[in-house]
């Protein structure tokens, strides 16, 4: 997938300027949200490991910034850190959901989304129905989804994109709110 189909996929949940992309990998989604928020917004992009952060840090220093969001560069790993991310509009959690353990994806959704704002949103994505893998090890369907976010005190998911993955199986995006 690239950052164009990443941000059709995404397109019907961002609104708002200020959102994180949480285990950013090099970029795809980052680069979505980037397009999506214009010049007027901001993207932080959080990421522990230090090859892709350097990818994510080429990717903010692109010259194409008066078409797209502000890129800032946050190394640290969402799930064990505090990060210093509070008041946003938005979190995508992108193919990251997948690398935490099973019990512990509901305290973890609960404390990405005490750092959004009153109406802000969760966009989490993710492969459905696939089984536990070395790539995804902590799978999280959609109906499993319901069952977490319900655990994290979050409304049910609403379904807004699903398409075909490269690696197999279907992806969806699914919006969260408090």
């Amino acid at each position: 997938m690239d950052a164009r189909d990443a941000a059709q996929l995404i397109a019907p949940g961002v609104s708002g300027r200020v959102w994180a992309d949480l285990g950013a990998g090099r970029g795809t989604f980052t680069m979505a949200l980037a397009t999506l928020l214009g010049p007027a917004g901001r993207v932080y992009a959080v990421e522990r490991d230090a090859g892709a952060a350097e990818a994510l840090e080429k990717l903010a220093r692109r010259r194409d910034r008066d078409e797209r969001a502000l890129i800032d560069v946050v190394r640290g790993d969402f799930a064990t850190n505090r990060l210093p991310l509070e008041d946003i509009d938005g979190i995508v959690m992108a193919n990251s959901l997948h690398y935490v353990p099973d019990d512990d994806q509901a305290p973890l959704l609960r404390r990405v989304a005490a750092r959004l704002r009153k109406e802000g949103v969760l966009l989490v994505v993710e492969y459905d129905n696939r089984p536990r893998s070395r790539w995804v090890p902590y799978p999280i369907a959609l109906d499993r989804l319901t069952h977490v976010a319900r655990n994290a005190g979050l409304n049910s998911p609403e379904l807004i994109g699903r398409r075909e993955s490269a690696f197999g199986g279907t992806m969806y995006a699914a919006q969260l709110r408090q």
